[in-house]
């Protein structure tokens, strides 16, 4: 039997929700029938609305899609006065204030404290200038990723326009928009894996083999990798090789395969690496071939040993992250801020729009790292550009752990969190700063938080991996996080190991300060955190990362998801009107 979600979505889903979406819109938040809330939020999402955690009622996050992480000139400033008009939440952010911008791990942008009144201006400013919310959300296609310098740095493939007609061919098709769960697509033309295919629903990785007796350059073909739920599974190859014109039709072949196949039954079970685990490989790729019209050969050689993003190795082997300076094919530069935990204020945002007119083409590339990347500077304005405020706040060349920082949402608005997440990681990466020597040689240490199992900020795939999750303290129930070690991608992708679960959060940057000491006092010359990792053992790193009080103090240690909001001990104010003003007798939810 179905679940009962593909019956709502049976019953109304896709391009026809935005009809009704903005009815509800011009009506208000009390349209909603207060029974049917749950069926329509969920039909919200494939249209980048969702609503916030209880006690938010009437508040909405908005997510913006974008194709391999491209902002053409124009946008991002429009995004930026989008947000600093309408993301105006009732309480401020102690670490962020108010009206600014999330960007994501899937090269996106996401807004919060929108009203459902105010959704038909924002869509109507963002799609002005080619802006969409479509597919950001629920059980369809999510953003494509590929490396955010395409068409820009160095490819083996090049595979801009291949990234666009698989946007406008297979992900805008309505056909498609109900998938069994949320699926990824990632396509990779550098030699870095900076769209990360080890981790995405399928993936192109580049390769090249011999085909009629000549060098071929295309792509190799991986399905079913991805995080959560503590069932991470790295992408498995289907021994496929197909040439860049193939690429389009082997993506939409598997789209469709998983579309029709996919398990419509039990969701904790249904993602498409489930799917792959159920069916095996060689299953998928006959049923795959079965629909292709050409035959594919078998896979070549790929360029994963060379692979260096978040994939452990030294920093001379190459870029890591998209952060700094670096040339672009064309003989003018790419300049990549680090923006930790990708938070940024509105104003800032359109500051950044300002500096990428004003220094380069105007286009911002985003990275899955969540940070934006100014593009096209030429030589002579690459000094004055890294004079600017904005880069001093945000640096090209940041400390180790701001420039390995990651965090999801967490319980600040996500309902599923257990945990605050972003503006602890802010206050944790300045106490490490403060506290913490490294070697000269170690630029990064890639610290990653998510706020459940759910992984949305890849805490699997981390130097030094959290998740949130709750434990007692002094006979109190606090805020706690499960800490693993060991993770990242690369030629060998492996997943974190954990060391400790269930520490109180004040105790945990006492505890990776305790492990990163241990790191640079044992470590071998040149030997990166990971490599480290390897050679210690998992016994021995139990030992090192030893959980600790210090002076770091953590505000939110107590708030356990109690509160309706981490940052605000009073009332809710919620459900509001657009005016942001209380609706008298409605109560939560």
């Amino acid at each position: 039997m179905a679940h009962e979600k593909e019956t709502v979505k049976e019953e109304l889903y896709g391009d026809p929700v935005r009809e009704k979406l903005l009815e509800f819109a011009e009506a208000g938040w009390a349209s909603i029938p207060e029974e049917e809330r749950a069926e329509w939020f969920s039909r919200f999402k494939f249209w980048g609305v969702f609503h916030q955690r209880e006690g938010q009622e009437s508040y909405f996050m908005l997510r913006l899609t974008t194709c391999g992480g491209v902002l053409e000139p124009g946008q991002l400033r429009v995004i930026g006065e989008v947000a600093r008009e309408y993301a105006d939440g009732p309480v401020e952010n102690p670490e962020f204030g108010d009206t600014w911008v999330d960007f994501t791990t899937r090269q996106s942008v996401q807004l919060h404290w929108i009203k459902l009144e105010d959704i038909p201006d924002i869509w109507e400013r963002l799609e002005s200038v080619g802006l969409s919310t479509r597919s950001a959300g629920g059980d369809t296609m999510r953003n494509i990723s590929g490396c955010p310098l395409a068409g820009k740095a160095e490819e083996y493939v090049e595979t801009r326009d291949l990234l666009d007609k698989i946007q406008a061919g297979i992900r805008d098709d309505d056909a498609l928009c109900n998938m069994p769960r949320k699926f990824n697509i990632s396509v990779t033309g550098c030699k870095q894996g900076c769209a990360q295919d080890a981790i995405n629903d399928i993936g192109l990785e580049p390769a090249h083999t011999f085909l009629g007796g000549e060098e071929a350059r295309g792509f190799n073909v991986r399905v079913g990798g991805g995080l959560g739920s503590r069932e991470p599974r790295e992408a498995r190859p289907l021994d496929l090789f197909v040439r860049p014109e193939q690429a389009y039709e082997t993506v939409r072949a598997f789209v469709e395969l998983y579309h029709e196949a996919g398990d419509r039954e039990n969701r904790s079970k249904n993602r498409a690496r489930f799917f792959v685990d159920e069916r095996g490989t060689d299953e998928i790729r006959e049923r795959l071939v079965d629909r292709l019209s050409f035959d594919p050969a078998p896979a070549g050689t790929d360029f994963r040993g060379e692979y260096t993003y978040n994939a452990g190795r030294p920093s001379g082997r190459g870029a890591h992250d998209h952060v700094g300076v670096h040339d672009q094919a064309d003989g003018r530069n790419y300049v990549g801020l680090s923006v930790a935990v990708g938070r940024l204020p509105a104003d800032e945002v359109i500051e950044l729009a300002d500096l990428a007119d004003a220094y380069g083409s105007g286009e911002v590339r985003l990275t899955r790292r969540q940070n934006p990347v100014i593009v096209d500077v030429p030589d002579d304005r690459l000094s004055n550009l890294l004079t600017e405020p904005l880069l001093q706040k945000h640096p090209p060349e940041p400390t180790p752990f701001e420039r390995g920082a990651m965090a999801c949402t967490g319980t600040e608005f996500c309902g599923l969190a257990l945990t605050e997440t972003k503006a602890r990681t802010a206050r944790m990466l300045r106490w490490l700063r403060a506290n913490t020597d490294l070697p000269p040689d170690v630029d990064r240490i890639k610290i990653h938080y998510s706020g459940c199992t759910a992984d949305c900020g890849q805490a699997m795939t981390a130097d030094i991996g959290l998740q949130g999750m709750r434990a007692r303290k002094d006979g109190e129930m606090v805020e706690a996080l499960d800490v693993g070690v060991g993770g990242g991608l690369g030629e060998e992708p492996a997943f974190i190991e954990w060391v400790h679960q269930r520490v109180p959060a004040d105790e945990v940057p006492g505890l990776i300060a305790n492990l990163v000491e241990a790191f640079a006092a044992l470590r071998s010359d040149g030997q990166t955190f990971r490599e480290w990792v390897d050679a210690t053992g998992h016994a021995a790193l139990i030992d090192l990362a030893e959980p600790a009080e210090t002076d770091y103090e953590d505000p939110w240690l107590t708030d356990a998801k109690q509160s309706w909001y981490p940052f605000d001990d009073g009332e809710s104010p919620a459900p509001t009107a657009a005016d942001g003003t209380p609706l008298e007798g409605q109560g939560d939810d």
